[in-house]
């Protein structure tokens, strides 16, 4: 089977790797160059093609009759989406005669669209997955082949859980892969109006609002934890980043009792007390690059005079 792949990130270098693994004949790799100021925390298939010998083009314009040109020169059997950042054309899709199948981090028709692992902590729920699909014009729509689900615990951060999707992802593949290149994948029903779609999401949207319930801005602060860019609130022009925190039981933190909502320095800790009255234990906090401590919260707020609170 010959394979056009086009693959970014964790997901896409162990899905690249397992079909080079199972002898899939990955004719062409498509890639993304990478986003000026962007961290790259995450594998870059760029270097797993170079590792592999496989050929590789990088993209931005998904619509040039070059890379049109290159895919149908490959002459696919099937063509692979694996964390590719931007919809394929359906004019590429449809050079692939065995079909055309995404891997997406969700447990579709949940979480559609960007970001899911993201926004799956961000919602609170307690499990999500990896889904191989059909690719079709509308995004994350096509029928299921197959999807393994993954748990989220109540203290994982989002690059936790992208790591248990990752795994998902080539366990999803390794099943798949014989009944795609006999041309009977699995079709299984993917019903849009039972699920949900999320855009995608901007650094700015990591701006916490310490009058919501506790649940809510701890569930913000693990979505966007580092190396993500981080749940963050200001004080005086002076943002910090609340990079590690871990949810506590109010009555444990009886100083807390009388604060308003907001970040404040209890002693040596830093905690954050929210509307609801609930408490938030910041066990890492950053003002830039740097790591800071309740001593330094103290200088802040004294130095700018101005409440702890931040909106």
């Amino acid at each position: 089977m010959r394979a056009v792949v086009f693959a970014y990130s964790n997901v896409g270098d162990r899905c690249l790797r397992l079909l080079h693994a199972r002898g899939v004949d990955v004719a062409l790799v498509v890639t993304h160059r990478d986003t000026p100021g962007e961290t790259l925390w995450f594998e870059r298939v760029a270097d797993t093609a170079a590792e592999l010998s496989l050929p590789t083009v990088r993209v931005e314009d998904l619509s040039a009759a070059e890379l049109a040109q290159a895919v149908e020169q490959a002459r696919p059997d099937v063509i692979f989406s694996f964390y590719f950042r931007s919809m394929i054309p359906s004019a590429l899709l449809s050079l692939a005669p065995l079909g055309a199948f995404n891997m997406h981090g969700s447990l579709l028709p949940h979480f559609r669209g960007r970001a899911p692992t993201n926004w799956a902590v961000l919602k609170g729920a307690t499990e999500t997955g990896a889904t191989l699909h059909e690719m079709v014009a509308k995004p994350d729509a096509g029928f299921i082949v197959d999807q393994s689900a993954v748990p989220i615990l109540p203290d994982d951060t989002a690059e936790q859980v992208f790591d248990k999707v990752s795994v998902a992802a080539e366990q999803v593949l390794w099943r798949s892969l014989a009944a795609i290149e006999a041309g009977r994948p699995p079709r299984l029903p993917n019903d849009l109006t039972a699920g949900s779609y999320c855009s995608s999401r901007r650094p700015e949207d990591g701006r916490i609002d310490w009058s919501r319930p506790a649940a809510e801005v701890y569930n913000l602060i693990r979505a966007v934890a580092p190396p993500y860019p981080g749940a963050f609130t200001e004080i005086g022009g002076q943002r910090l980043i609340v990079a590690a925190a871990r949810r506590l039981d109010a009555a444990a933190v009886p100083q807390t009792a009388a604060l308003a909502p907001g970040l404040h320095a209890v002693g040596e800790r830093i905690i954050g007390v929210c509307g609801d009255g609930g408490v938030i234990a910041v066990r890492r906090l950053l003002a830039g690059n740097r790591d800071v401590d309740a001593a330094f919260l103290n200088s802040l707020q004294h130095n700018n005079n101005q409440s702890v609170f931040s909106s």
